[in-house]
């Protein structure tokens, strides 16, 4: 079977992480001005030599290679999580969702990305059963989780309660 570039060791020990450190250490010195107004050339050179420092101590490298692909599945995480998140706390003329709804549906669109992660890593079966599977300790935790249902929702319909003076 043919490999793709990517997946050859030089691609992921070496020149991934080089580019990850690189890129960040710039990004940071740049946007921090932490050598002063127009160092860009300074600060590629200093994220130049941070990455290649990266890429000669072996045990810093490993670090970098075991990080990269939680960071990676981390970022697309969180970056489904704000896209959702956009549509529903998005600032325009005419809103007609209240605070309380769109906290509500806020934490409902976070609750459906960590269930969506659980079904993707193949995790979902172990919690479901869990909490709805046989035994008295699934009780308990359908009965916490459906008390917790309800006092969100009279949180939510009490903050969203016009206040009479």
């Amino acid at each position: 079977m043919v490999e793709s570039i990517f997946a050859q060791p030089i691609f992921m020990d070496y020149i991934l992480p080089f580019l990850l450190v690189f890129t960040l250490v710039f990004a940071v010195l740049d946007r921090t001005k932490l050598l002063g107004e127009g160092k860009r050339q300074i600060n590629a050179i200093i994220s130049l030599v941070v990455g290649l420092i990266l890429i000669a101590v072996p045990f810093a490298q490993s670090i970098i290679v075991k990080l990269i692909p939680f960071l990676a599945v981390a970022l697309v995480i969180l970056f489904v999580f704000m896209l959702m998140y956009g549509f529903v706390m998005g600032k325009k003329e005419g809103d007609v969702l209240d605070k309380g709804v769109k906290i509500a549906l806020g934490i409902i669109i976070g609750l459906a990305v960590i269930i969506a992660v659980l079904w993707a890593t193949g995790s979902w079966d172990t919690v479901y059963n869990t909490l709805v599977g046989g035994g008295s300790s699934s009780k308990i935790w359908m009965n916490i989780l459906l008390i917790a249902i309800i006092g969100g929702a009279m949180a939510v319909v009490l903050s969203t309660g016009k206040k009479k003076e």
